[in-house]
């Protein structure tokens, strides 16, 4: 059975994972129904019908892990040193400020590498490696706090709309005037 770039699991739980398939393996020999080793194993119904199928087919080798479906576009020695590069900062590769955007790293990767990702990709593989998104720690030194909160208090609520409606609505399908 295959699961994407270790499927998002620990070690301990890939562990658990293939323990599982061969008690499967063990059930279907003694003639144990798919509901019943499903609910033993705590698995789906579906897995388990694929796991009898390729045990079937196959075997008790049938039932081994495949490993992930593909290999990483950016291997571990590649994200290391792209880790170097984006360490040095969006200035360093002639963006105007210090701001690394997903987009900025799409093409940072794709000129370092000649590799293209998609930005959810890039995303995911950045999230796995303990990157989270992140909001500036200072505002600009021009904002102006009286000029902004008068925006929010003014401008805002037109933008915005109404939330509520003004008058009391009503659960029926149907119009209460065509009643």
């Amino acid at each position: 059975m295959r699961y994407t770039q270790g499927g998002g699991l620990t070690p301990e739980r890939q562990a658990f994972r293939e323990r599982i398939r061969p008690e499967a393996a063990e059930r279907f020999a003694a003639g144990v129904s798919n509901a019943e080793v499903a609910k033993d194993l705590r698995a789906s119904v579906r897995s388990v019908q694929r796991w009898r199928r390729a045990w079937h087919d196959l075997g008790a080798k049938g039932l081994r892990s495949s490993g992930p479906v593909s290999v990483p576009k950016v291997s571990e020695a590649l994200f290391a040193v792209l880790e170097q590069e984006l360490a040095k900062g969006p200035v360093a590769h002639g963006w105007p400020d210090q701001t690394w955007t997903l987009a900025r790293i799409e093409t940072l990767i794709g000129r370092r590498f000649h590799k293209s990702m998609t930005l959810s990709a890039i995303a995911r593989m950045l999230h796995r490696h303990g990157f989270s998104h992140q909001v500036p720690a200072r505002r600009a030194l021009e904002r102006d706090e009286s000029a902004v909160a008068g925006w929010v208090k003014e401008n805002w609520p037109q933008v915005e709309g109404p939330w509520r409606r003004s008058m009391p609505g009503c659960d029926s399908k149907t119009r209460p005037a065509s009643r």
